[in-house]
């Protein structure tokens, strides 16, 4: 199975775990309607939106998590000692063979950004000897680094999206249901029915509310992960910048 297979697996028994649990504490009251819609007519328990909405919101929790560590992981390869540090040191064609077959041991670790980086750039210029060819190549990687980013959140707004969209149709539903039950009533001054029709509405409203809350929360945490993981990028080029491009010599 596939790291993003597994992860959504993992989310989803987390999901239902965590259902299950919530399931055991909250039978009734408030947060047993707010949070699980216990009393819901539309569906039998546990089958509601908000329990849905649940095992959603624990995917878009895994695949951040999962954005969260593999950024991290970036960031370690800086750390490997590819490329001299040093103030003095310059990079001819044949200076770069074992720096390129360093590279290429540690891309065994998979595929990241520096050391992909690296490759192109170093295999750029051992072909051509062209510093200006190689720094062409180094800017146009970073840009397409910076789109393969945007392309792994695409899944993640999609969860953004469908969790409220998940809400308003529970909402819809509620509603439905409310004015069905005032529709079919002998008498619509029944303080039974008007207090029925209250605790329904309230339920239905409950779900957009939910929603709203969940999608926040994710929407936030997407920012700041996909903030790191661009920072990481940017740290990777500047690391690449300073410690290569700049210190290729060509030869007459």
């Amino acid at each position: 199975m596939s790291q993003r297979g597994t992860v959504f697996v993992g989310a989803l028994l987390t999901g239902l775990v965590l259902v299950g649990l919530l399931s055991f504490v909250l039978t009734e009251g408030f947060f047993a309607d707010f949070l699980l819609d216990r009393n819901t007519r539309a569906m039998p328990y546990p089958f509601t939106i908000q329990n849905v909405m649940w095992l959603v919101f624990c995917i878009g929790a895994g695949e951040l998590l999962v954005r969260y560590r593999e950024t991290d992981r970036e960031m370690l390869q800086i750390h490997k000692g590819l490329l001299p540090e040093d103030e003095a040191t310059l990079l001819r064609k044949q200076d770069l063979g074992g720096l390129y077959k360093r590279v290429k041991e540690t891309r065994a670790d998979g595929a990241y950004f520096m050391q992909r980086l690296l490759a192109r750039c170093m295999l750029q210029f051992q072909v051509s000897g062209s510093i200006d060819k190689a720094n062409n190549l180094f800017n146009s990687s970073l840009e397409l680094f910076q789109h393969e980013i945007e392309l792994k959140y695409n899944a993640l707004r999609y969860v953004v999206w469908l969790i409220p969209t998940l809400g308003f149709i529970g909402t819809v539903v509620g509603i439905a249901l409310a004015l069905s039950d005032a529709g079919n009533a002998p008498d619509y001054q029944d303080p039974a029915l008007l207090k029925q029709l209250t605790q329904s509405l309230g339920v239905a409203f409950y779900t957009t509310l939910l929603a709203l809350l969940q999608s926040a929360v994710l929407m936030f945490v997407l920012h700041v992960v996909q903030g790191k993981e661009e920072t990481t990028l940017n740290t990777i080029g500047q690391y690449c910048l300073d410690n290569l491009i700049n210190r290729l010599y060509e030869t007459d």
